[in-house]
């Protein structure tokens, strides 16, 4: 099978491209790097596998939960090279890219994959692994969550991988076992198979993100107007419990 996968959801970039049974990988630093990097190591590894775009079965891309501008910037590589080989997309969820490293890294079957989401918060979502798959392969799984780090409440002893820990430390499920995984590209490639035979391939124009939080920050109106709440409730003065009588 000849494939292309790429993940830019974290400040890790990843690439993997395979054709046959030999696999060729990337990484380096992502973030606002990836904008200018991202393409010609793309090139770069296509040309040492000997492969043309048409060639490919299809362009893995990491969808998300992850970085918004990670997330658009895959799929819009993805939509665009996609669009230009005439070969199909594959959507694939960051957290399950992230069980999936944990799992050849590891030897993890149970555990609670988790995305650094900024802002105080993190992507989490629990998988399970039986008969050769992860429990949602195919799937549309729905039960991807974003809360505070001290809001995951985890049994002791649960296992826990991915890049949270790093950011957040004793804040994150502090009871619970610590693995370090990224949504690796090579994990992307392990998973395509199953997800290919299961029709989750869609045309180019469909690479969209998946995004859990509704937006990444106040809007600069929303800005002004808690400033301007918080100034009219200092200059308001307060009643008086007991104001004198008349």
């Amino acid at each position: 099978m000849n494939l292309l996968a790429l993940d830019t959801s974290t400040d890790t970039l990843s690439i993997a491209v395979q054709r046959g049974d030999a696999v060729w990988e990337h990484s380096g630093p992502g973030g606002p790097q990836t904008s200018t990097e991202l393409i010609p190591a793309i090139l770069a590894l296509m040309a040492q596998a000997g492969l043309e775009f048409a060639e490919l079965q299809a362009i893995v891309f990491g969808r998300g939960p992850g970085s918004f501008t990670g997330l658009r910037t895959a799929c819009s590589v993805a939509q665009g090279l996609a669009f230009a080989a005439r070969v199909p997309v594959l959507p694939m969820d960051s957290l399950l890219a992230v069980a999936e490293q944990a799992r050849v890294q590891y030897g993890c079957t149970d555990l609670i994959a988790v995305i650094d989401a900024r802002m105080n918060e993190v992507y989490h979502a629990a998988y399970h692994w039986a008969d050769g798959r992860w429990n949602d392969i195919g799937e549309q799984s729905g039960d991807f969550g974003l809360c505070a780090p001290e809001a995951l409440q985890l049994p002791p002893g649960t296992v826990v991988a991915g890049n949270a820990l790093a950011a957040y430390g004793e804040r994150l499920a502090p009871q619970a076992s610590h693995l370090a995984a990224l949504p690796t590209a090579a994990a992307m490639l392990r998973l395509a198979p199953a997800l290919l035979a299961a029709d989750r391939a869609l045309p180019a124009d469909q690479a969209l993100p998946r995004y859990i939080r509704d937006k990444v920050a106040q809007t600069t109106a929303e800005r002004e107007a808690a400033k301007a709440a918080a100034a009219l409730a200092l200059a308001t003065p307060t009643p008086e419990a007991n104001p004198p009588a008349p």
